[in-house]
């Protein structure tokens, strides 16, 4: 197996590695950190909670890889746009993924405290986890806006090199568009959480493909 054939294959476990870790991370935490009450719910389940903080960890590390390993391939194409992936796929999501993880362990904490106070001092408790909460979500939003810029660049990177099938880039660019415009609407209180789907299959198509084709 060639060098760029291995590239590939590591490429296509990564991007499912991610993607699974991702959604496995909603999966343990999500409904209990959305809960009412939630810093109830987070301090009786904190196995749940610890373990959706290492799964967004391993989300963001595995994903960061993905232009790492293309950047060799990339920058004979187009080097300023392969650092550029390197630099928002790659250091901007995993620095804010690490961000998000912190946020969650502080929550815990909070949550921890919060029990262990009781009524007395319960309303600064509840002022602290909402700011916490609130700064988790903002984290999100950015992270939806630096992962779609990053795609856009590994797309474009895509279609440029010919190294997938362009019906596979060109997905893969309008996917990131819309995922792109998910994150700014609901910046603006309006979610169209359903703009992310058209990404999150391509990624999917485009790593089993690179696992079983390759690059052309």
């Amino acid at each position: 197996m060639d060098s760029n054939r291995k590239t590939a294959t590591i490429v296509g476990v990564l991007f499912i590695i991610g993607t699974v870790a991702g959604v496995l991370s909603v999966v343990f935490a999500g409904s209990i950190l959305s809960d009412p009450n939630y810093l109830i719910k987070v301090s009786a389940n904190e196995n749940q909670i610890i373990i959706g903080t290492l799964l967004v960890l391993l989300m963001g590390l595995a994903l960061a890889m993905v232009p790492v390993m293309m950047f060799p391939i990339f920058k004979k194409y187009n080097e300023a746009l392969a650092l550029g992936s390197v630099v928002f796929r790659g250091a901007l999501e995993a620095v804010i993924c690490i961000a998000m993880v912190i946020s969650w362990l502080l929550i815990l904490t909070v949550s921890q405290e919060y029990v262990k106070a009781g009524a007395p001092d319960a309303s600064h408790f509840q002022t602290l986890g909402t700011l916490l909460l609130q700064a988790s979500d903002q984290i999100n939003h950015i992270l939806t806006i630096v992962f779609s810029l990053g795609a856009l660049m590994i797309y474009y990177l895509f279609y440029q090199s010919k190294l997938i099938p362009r019906w596979l880039s060109i997905w893969g660019l309008i996917g990131a568009i819309l995922y792109l415009a998910s994150g700014l609407f609901v910046m603006f209180s309006v979610d169209f959480g359903i703009l992310m789907a058209p990404l999150a299959l391509q990624e999917m198509v485009l790593a089993v493909w690179l696992i079983v084709k390759g690059f052309n």
